[in-house]
C-alpha cells in the first residue's frame, strides 16, 4: 500500500523526467496537491490553477490536479474550446503519467490491457504514477463521451475498464464512483459492460466509496463528492427517488465546517435541502451559493436549475420563469430543454402576467426543435420528449399543451420531493383537477384530447399517492391504463402510469402484485418516449423489493 500520514505520503521518493534530473519531491508534490484542493473548495479556481500549472509538465500530481479541474469546467460549459482545452490537458497529464509507470515490453503492455500484474511489482512511485494514470483516464473517457461516434463511445468505455483493472490492482476504494453506478443500467447496456469486465455490484462499489470518503486522503473529497452525486442526483432521476438523505448530511457535515463558504458545499447543503422538501431554506443556500463566487459562472447555472424547479414545486411561476429565463440566457448545456421550460413554465402563468414579460409562448415552443443536441451520436432523452411535446405548435393551428409544466415536474421525478410537503401537494393536485374539469367541458375537442386526458389522470393519480388516497390513485392509474387503444401520440403515459401502480402495491406491501405490474410495464411496451429513463426506475424499483428479475432482466428494448 502507499503510505501517507494525514493524506500525504512520508517516503522521500523524488519525480524524475524523462532524463533522470531530480524534479520534486512526491511528498511537496502532494502537499500542493492538498492546497490546490482547499484552494478551489474555497472558490479559488484560478488560484488553485495557478498554483499546479507551474509544476504540471513535471510532476503527475500537479498535472493530474490541473486537468481535472479544466475538465470539471468543461463538464460544467459544454463549451467546445473549454472541452478541447481540458482534452489536451488530460492528454499531456497521461503522458507525465506515463514517465513514472513501470516499464513494459508490447507484448506486456497488450496483455495487461485484460490482466493486470500484482501490485507487489511496482515501486512507491509506480503505484502513485498507476493511481494518478487510472484517474486521469477516467476523466478522459467522460469527455470522450461528448463526441458524436459510436468508435468514441467504445473507446470509452474501454478506457473506464483499463481505469477499473488500475484502481482493483492497487486495492484503494477511493474513485471507484462508476461502478455502483453500473447496478442502476438496463440490461442490454449491463451486459455490454460485463463483457468489457466490469461488475454492477451496488452495495460493493457504495462500501468502497464510503471507505475513500472517510480515509484522510488527498482523494477522499472525489470519493464524497461522487457519493453525494449518487444519492441526491442518480438515485432521484434514475431511481425511484429514495435518496439516502441522512448519510448525505454525514458525508456532507465536516466540509459544511472546514468550507462553509465553499460554491460546491453551499450547493449540496441546498440540494439536500430541496430532497427534504425545505424548499425556503435551499432558496436561501443556493443564493448564497450564487453570491459566494462570480468566477465560475456554470455554478451559478446549477443553482439557477435548481431554483427554476423548487419554484415550480411552489407553483411560483413567476420566480421559476425567472430562472428559467437565465438558463436561457446564460447556459449551453440544453437550450432545448431550457427554452421548453420556460415556455411551460410561461404557459402555467395567467395571461396579463405572461404579456409584462414580453415572450411569445408559441415562438417559445416552436424553436425546441432547431435547439436539440446529439451526444454520443444519440438524441438527449428528455430534448427529444420535449421536442414532440413542441411540435403541437408547429402546426397551422397552435394545439394548446395542457399543464406543460406540471408533466415535467413528473419526468425529473419531482412528485417524489414536492410529495414530501402535503400543503403543496394539495394545492398541485388543485391544479391539476381544474385543467381536468376544463377538457372534460372542451366544446371542441383536438386529436389530443384523450392523450391530455390520459395525462391529467397520471398526474392526479400521483398526487392522491402522496397524499395516502391509495383507491382513488388506483383509479387514475387503471384509467389511464385501460386508455391504451385510444392513446394516439403519448405512448409514454401507459407504461408509466402501470409502473406507478406497480409503486402503488408496493406502497401497500402488496408485493406480488407490485412486481407482476412493474414487470409487465417492462416487457410489453417499447418504442415510447423515455424508455430508458423508465427502465432505469424499474430496475431501480424491483432491486428494492429483492426481485431475481431485477439481477439478471431479460431482454429489453433500447430507447
Amino acid at each position: 500500500a502507499i503510505r501517507t500520514q494525514n493524506g500525504v505520503n512520508t517516503d522521500s521518493t523524488f519525480f524524475r523526467n524523462s532524463v533522470g534530473e531530480s524534479q520534486m519531491d512526491l511528498e511537496t508534490a502532494l502537499q500542493d496537491s492538498a492546497k490546490a484542493r482547499d484552494l478551489f473548495l474555497n472558490n479559488r479556481f484560478s488560484d488553485a490553477l495557478d498554483l499546479l500549472r507551474p509544476w504540471r509538465s513535471q510532476s503527475m500530481y500537479h498535472a493530474v490536479g490541473y486537468s481535472s479541474m479544466l475538465a470539471m469546467q468543461a463538464g460544467m460549459t459544454f463549451e467546445p474550446k473549454d472541452v478541447e482545452k481540458a482534452m489536451t490537458a488530460l492528454k499531456e497529464s497521461l503522458q507525465m503519467c506515463q514517465m513514472f509507470r513501470k516499464k513494459t515490453t508490447i507484448v506486456e503492455a497488450i496483455t495487461e490491457m485484460f490482466y493486470k500484474q500484482p501490485a507487489d511489482d511496482l515501486t512507491e512511485e509506480e503505484m502513485h504514477a498507476e493511481l494518478c494514470y487510472a484517474e486521469v483516464l477516467m476523466q478522459k473517457a467522460a469527455l470522450t463521451f461528448l463526441d458524436e461516434s459510436m468508435i468514441s463511445f467504445i473507446k470509452g468505455g474501454i478506457k473506464i475498464r483499463n481505469s477499473f483493472l488500475i484502481y482493483k490492482l492497487l486495492y484503494l476504494h477511493c474513485l471507484v464512483f462508476l461502478f455502483q453506478y453500473l447496478s442502476l443500467l438496463p440490461s442490454k447496456v449491463l451486459r455490454l459492460l460485463e463483457w468489457m469486465g466490469f461488475s454492477g455490484d451496488r452495495e460493493v462499489g457504495l462500501s468502497q466509496l464510503r471507505e475513500g470518503a472517510a480515509s484522510n486522503s488527498l482523494h477522499s473529497i472525489l470519493s464524497t463528492l461522487c457519493l453525494l452525486m449518487y444519492h441526491l442526483y442518480i438515485s432521484v432521476i434514475l431511481g425511484t427517488g429514495e435518496a439516502n438523505l441522512v448519510e448525505a448530511d454525514v458525508l456532507l457535515e465536516p466540509y459544511i465546517e472546514k468550507f462553509p463558504n465553499g460554491a460546491l458545499i453551499l450547493f449540496y447543503q441546498a440540494r439536500i435541502a430541496v430532497l427534504k422538501g425545505n424548499f425556503e431554506f435551499a432558496q436561501k443556500k443556493f443564493l448564497e451559493c450564487i453570491a459566494a463566487q462570480h468566477e465560475w459562472r456554470q455554478i451559478h447555472h446549477l443553482c439557477y436549475w435548481e431554483l427554476m424547479w423548487s419554484y415550480s414545486f411552489q407553483q411560483d411561476w413567476l420566480e421559476a420563469y425567472q430562472y428559467a429565463d437565465l438558463l436561457c440566457k446564460e447556459s449551453k448545456w440544453s437550450q432545448a430543454m431550457y427554452v421548453f421550460q420556460k415556455a411551460s413554465i410561461l404557459s402555467m402563468m395567467p395571461e396579463e402576467e405572461v404579456k409584462k414579460t414580453g415572450e411569445n409562448v408559441e415562438q417559445l415552443f416552436r424553436q425546441v426543435e432547431s435547439l436539440r443536441l446529439r451526444i454520443a451520436g444519440k438524441s438527449i432523452p428528455t430534448e427529444k420528449f420535449a421536442a414532440k411535446k413542441a411540435q403541437r405548435y408547429s402546426a397551422a393551428t397552435a394545439v394548446t399543451l395542457v399543464i406543460p409544466a406540471v408533466e415535467m415536474i413528473y419526468v425529473w421525478n419531482g412528485f417524489t420531493i414536492v410529495g414530501k410537503r402535503p400543503e403543496l401537494t394539495e394545492r398541485i393536485l388543485v391544479t391539476i383537477e381544474k385543467a381536468e374539469e376544463q377538457l372534460k367541458n372542451d366544446p371542441n375537442p383536438s386529436e389530443y384530447h384523450v392523450d391530455d386526458q390520459c395525462m391529467v389522470q397520471m398526474l392526479k393519480g400521483l398526487c392522491l399517492r402522496h397524499l395516502g388516497r391509495f383507491d382513488q390513485a388506483q383509479l387514475c392509474f387503471t384509467h389511464v391504463i385501460s386508455s391504451e387503444n385510444r392513446i394516439k401520440h403519448d405512448l409514454y403515459l401507459v407504461p408509466y402510469s402501470m409502473y406507478e401502480l406497480g409503486l402503488l402495491y408496493k406502497q401497500q406491501g402488496d408485493l406480488e402484485n407490485a412486481t407482476t405490474t412493474i414487470e409487465n410495464a417492462k416487457l410489453n411496451y417499447k418504442g415510447y418516449s423515455m424508455e430508458s429513463r423508465l427502465h432505469f426506475r424499474i430496475h431501480a424499483a424491483l432491486n428494492t423489493m429483492g426481485t431475481s428479475v431485477a439481477k439478471l432482466p431479460p431482454h429489453r428494448t433500447s430507447a
